[in-house]
């Protein structure tokens, strides 16, 4: 009888620490995602530089490929 009362009070007890930690989480995630701003609406920087390099990084793959492509269409 003794066993149910602790294995009870166990769940319980880690039950409550997991909704804790995921809300903890989940804030802790919020904070460290790049987007806007609560305060002023604008975007963060880290966005921007990480749109822009994606931009470049596309487009230098993109001419990669048709350089291939144009050499060994050539021959």
């Amino acid at each position: 009888m003794m066993k149910k009362i602790f294995t009870k009070r166990n769940a319980v007890l880690g039950a409550a620490a997991w909704r804790v930690g995921k809300g903890i989480a989940k804030k802790k995630a919020k904070g460290v995602v790049p987007g806007k701003t609560k305060s002023s609406g604008k975007k963060k920087p880290a966005a921007i530089i990480a749109g822009i390099g994606a931009a470049i990084g596309g487009l230098a793959l993109l001419k990669r490929k048709r350089k291939s492509g144009d050499s060994s269409s050539s021959e």
